[in-house]
C-alpha cells in the first residue's frame, strides 16, 4: 500500500497533441491536455455530461514516448501523482496551478487501418 501515496489514475480524451519541450539541461518534457467527462441526471431526468480538464506532464523517455503516440482526440489513460505550482500572473497576483506528473499511461484508442 506504500504506493497508493499520492497516486491518481484518470481516463479521458487528449484536447490536443502532447507538446514536447527540451530543457537547456538537455530533460525532455511533454504536456498533454486529458479531459475527462461525467454524467447524472437533472431534475427533470434529462442526462447532463460535464467535462473537466487536467494539466499532465511526462519527463524523459516517457515524455518522449509520449510525444509520438499522443495525438488530439486519442482516448488514453495516465497514472501518475498530483502535484502544485504557485506562480504569480501578469497582473502579480499569486496563483496555485494543479498538475498530474504522470508515471504511466496506456493508449486506448485503436489505431484506424
Amino acid at each position: 500500500m506504500r504506493n497508493i501515496k499520492n497516486s491518481i489514475t484518470l481516463i479521458g480524451h487528449l484536447g490536443n497533441d502532447a507538446q514536447l519541450i527540451h530543457t537547456r539541461n538537455g530533460n525532455t518534457l511533454a504536456n498533454i491536455s486529458l479531459a475527462t467527462n461525467d454524467y447524472y441526471r437533472n431534475q427533470n431526468g434529462d442526462r447532463i455530461t460535464t467535462t473537466e480538464w487536467h494539466r499532465c506532464v511526462a519527463w524523459g523517455k516517457l515524455a518522449e514516448l509520449m510525444g509520438s503516440l499522443c495525438k488530439k482526440g486519442k482516448e488514453v489513460a495516465v497514472r501518475g501523482k498530483l502535484t502544485y505550482n504557485n506562480y504569480e500572473d501578469k497582473n502579480g497576483i499569486r496563483r496555485r496551478m494543479s498538475q498530474i506528473v504522470i508515471d504511466e499511461f496506456v493508449l486506448l484508442s485503436k489505431d484506424k487501418k
